[in-house]
């Protein structure tokens, strides 16, 4: 399938999304909306894909929301209600998608574009990567999960502070604070994206993605829901033939297929 504002390839297992309104830096608009709502589908759907890297083409990630989109657009509140509503379902969708998902941030991931980046299971950043959630400086409040996101990452406190003053938020602080998984040097950062990305093939996408699913919701659900959960997702992953599979390795004393330190010490090499 193609798109009009982005690219989609598979690589060695590894899907990679790339942002492709670089005249625009990447600044959503509708129909990037629209593609970004079937292409999250489409990894939904599939299970050949065992991680995924998102970045942006032309030196920017995100730029957050198209005003020049907006420029001449009558909407009614229901009407703009409607309109922000409508990423929701593919966004949760991308928040929880069973499979490892990785940001790889170069320039400006601003508003949109920045909460587009949280969405993601770990973030990569080049030092010239900026965040900011600058939907106060035209009297917005945040979207895209801005509320439910940026919290869980940086705290309360912090949170307020970065949604009420808007500021930019360097690759250092981003990294300090949580956002920022790793920085890496501009022309690394693909190839670092991919490599990190490529450390799951061999990994359990069952046992991932269930993980994944709780933990996203360990902040609102009690103790006893959060057991129930773990345990129904236990019972899954024990029946696995991936578990199974692994037992087997284990007591013939062979190499387990997923071992991070063992690609750790690879990487060093």
């Amino acid at each position: 399938m193609t798109y009009e504002t982005l690219t989609f390839e598979v690589q060695d297992e590894i899907g990679i999304i790339r942002l492709n309104r670089p005249d625009a830096r990447n600044a959503l608009d509708l129909q990037m909306r629209e593609d970004l709502s079937e292409v999250v589908h489409q990894l939904r759907r599939e299970r050949t894909t065992k991680a995924v890297v998102f970045t942006g083409n032309g030196g920017a990630f995100c730029a957050g929301g198209d005003l020049r989109s907006l420029q001449g657009t009558q909407l009614t509140t229901l009407g703009g209600r409607d309109r922000i509503e409508a990423v929701h379902p593919w966004l949760f969708q991308l928040i929880n998608l069973e499979k490892p998902v990785i940001a790889a941030v170069d320039g400006p991931a601003f508003g949109a574009g920045c909460n587009l980046a949280l969405a993601s299971d770990f973030v990569l950043a080049t030092p010239r990567a900026s965040f900011c959630q600058v939907f106060g400086r035209i009297g917005l409040v945040p979207d895209l999960a801005g509320f439910f996101l940026l919290p869980r990452i940086v705290g309360l406190q912090k949170a307020k502070e970065l949604i009420f003053s808007a500021r930019v938020v360097k690759a250092d602080e981003a990294k300090a604070l949580g956002i920022v998984y790793e920085i890496v040097p501009e022309v690394c950062l693909m190839e670092r994206a991919l490599e990190l990305a490529g450390r799951f093939r061999h990994a359990s996408l069952t046992a991932i993605g269930l993980s994944k699913r709780a933990l996203n919701q360990s902040f609102h659900l009690d103790y006893h829901a959060l057991s129930q959960l773990e345990a129904y997702a236990q019972a899954l992953c024990i029946d696995s033939e991936y578990h199974k599979e692994a037992v087997a390795r284990f007591n013939r004393k062979e190499q387990l297929a997923f071992d991070w330190d063992r690609l750790e010490r690879k990487k060093a090499e």
